[in-house]
């Protein structure tokens, strides 16, 4: 197939189903399980503070998806349309990434099956359209592999520090990538060997990361008092207490892990019973993050068969092929339950499959940095939690794994047919 017309199918087939999922959708776009970006965006536009309330600048949510939202709602307005069009605008990058991925460095047909199959995902058709940040992780993470793979066949500081910048926007939209210049430096200098070049390569990615991070970090310690990317260690806390592995096991999410009374309020908190009352209660927002985590180091070091306890469970909900369901999920008890547990397990069970015979027949380069980047994604989830919606970003590896399986089978059995072809041909008189 021509380049033009793969590029085109890939847009149509991405574009297509998350239109009608927005349409369908449309009424619930600005309306349930938003981000706290929305809000974050709103206060901004309105008064100039970068936070929950007016005059209160907060750091209590990871910055980037806020970041995209405020353009989009000073140019255009805060539209299901606005929102769902840019959203849908990022996906169809991301697929054009991932299909460059697998062109450039394995096959044109590869690269469109992997483009294919990142495009009709069920779940990404549904969740792309709406409030989640993972939307710009998607994105970030297949730019983050091209420029890694792009830094690996000439390791200097120009193509590193691109990569590092990317990184840094990653970071900022998702705090859990943080280790990632590490992983993807040490996996460079593999690929690269060590040398004074690759030294200072390897330096140029912090630089690129720290370009976007040290900012945002710097803004936070002098508007809101500390050095952080976000001040919601609270999230952490709620996947690491004693009451964590219940509620789980019995349906609930992390958000339903009871708190005592005796912690400080956190600026969401605060944010509520100002929406109610229209008084902003007394709250520190960088002692109540320092308390929450302080706590978690507790329990990790106190109750160490607790977490052990929980790394399994995280595990499992981050690869099990079904949507993880738990109390209060948006659409529960309709068909959005039946695609959870039919559809999207179909679809993930067939790209498991092919995925690992994949692994095992892509170049050694590929296959290594699919091992690194899935399973620094597992350790991260034994930490703090494992979800499907934190697994869906970087599915389009798996994705590339089992094109390059089913490229391969199918030439395979083309070949059988042909060899059958041929021997039948030569036995008859």
């Amino acid at each position: 197939m021509r380049t033009r017309s793969a590029a085109l199918l890939l847009v149509l087939a991405t574009a297509l189903p998350r239109l009608l999922a927005l349409l369908h959708e449309r009424g619930a776009i600005l309306t349930s399980f938003t981000d706290k970006g929305d809000n974050f965006a709103q206060t901004f536009l309105a008064t100039g503070t970068y936070g929950f309330i007016p005059g209160h600048p907060s750091a209590y949510t990871q910055p980037l998806y806020g970041w995209f939202l405020i353009p989009l709602y000073w140019i255009l307005g805060r539209h299901w349309e606005v929102v769902g069009i840019a959203q849908i605008c990022v996906a169809v990058a991301t697929t054009l990434i991932v299909w460059q991925i697998g062109r450039r460095w394995l096959t044109p047909t590869i690269g469109l099956i992997a483009g294919l199959a990142v495009a009709l995902h069920p779940y990404l058709v549904w969740h792309d359209v709406h409030m989640n940040r993972e939307i710009l992780d998607h994105f970030l993470a297949a730019a983050t592999v091209y420029l890694t793979l792009h830094a690996a066949e000439r390791f200097g500081w120009r193509r590193a520090l691109l990569l590092g910048a990317v990184i840094g926007l990653g970071i900022l939209g998702n705090v859990r990538l943080e280790a990632l210049p590490f992983l993807l430096g040490a996996y460079l200098l593999w690929r690269a060997g060590v040398s004074r070049c690759t030294l200072i390569a390897t330096v140029a990615i912090f630089a690129g990361a720290a370009l976007f991070v040290m900012p945002w970090v710097v803004r936070n310690k002098v508007s809101v008092g500390c050095w952080a990317v976000t001040t919601d260690a609270r999230a952490l806390w709620k996947a690491n207490n004693v009451n964590t592995y219940v509620t789980l096991k019995h349906g609930g999410w992390i958000d339903a892990v009871p708190q005592p009374k005796s912690f400080p309020p956190t600026p969401q908190d605060v944010f509520v019973h100002w929406q109610k009352t229209g008084v902003v209660l007394p709250y520190n927002e960088c002692a109540q993050m320092n308390e929450f985590q302080h706590t978690v180091i507790s329990f990790w070091i106190h109750h160490s068969g607790d977490k052990a306890q929980l790394v399994p469970l995280d595990a499992q909900w981050l690869w099990q092929p079904s949507v993880v369901e738990t109390g209060g999920r948006p659409g529960a008890g309709t068909w959005l339950d039946t695609l959870r547990t039919t559809v999207e397990p179909a679809y993930m069970i067939v790209l498991y499959l092919f995925g690992v015979i994949g692994l095992f027949l892509v170049p050694r380069f590929l296959a290594a940095l699919t091992v690194l980047l899935l399973g620094y994604q597992t350790l991260v989830a034994m930490l703090f939690v494992g979800e499907t919606r934190y697994r869906v970003p970087w599915d389009f590896l798996i994705a590339m794994l089992a094109a390059r399986a089913l490229v391969e089978l199918s030439a395979r059995a083309r070949a059988r047919r042909q060899a059958g072809a041929a021997g039948r041909a030569t036995s008859e008189p």
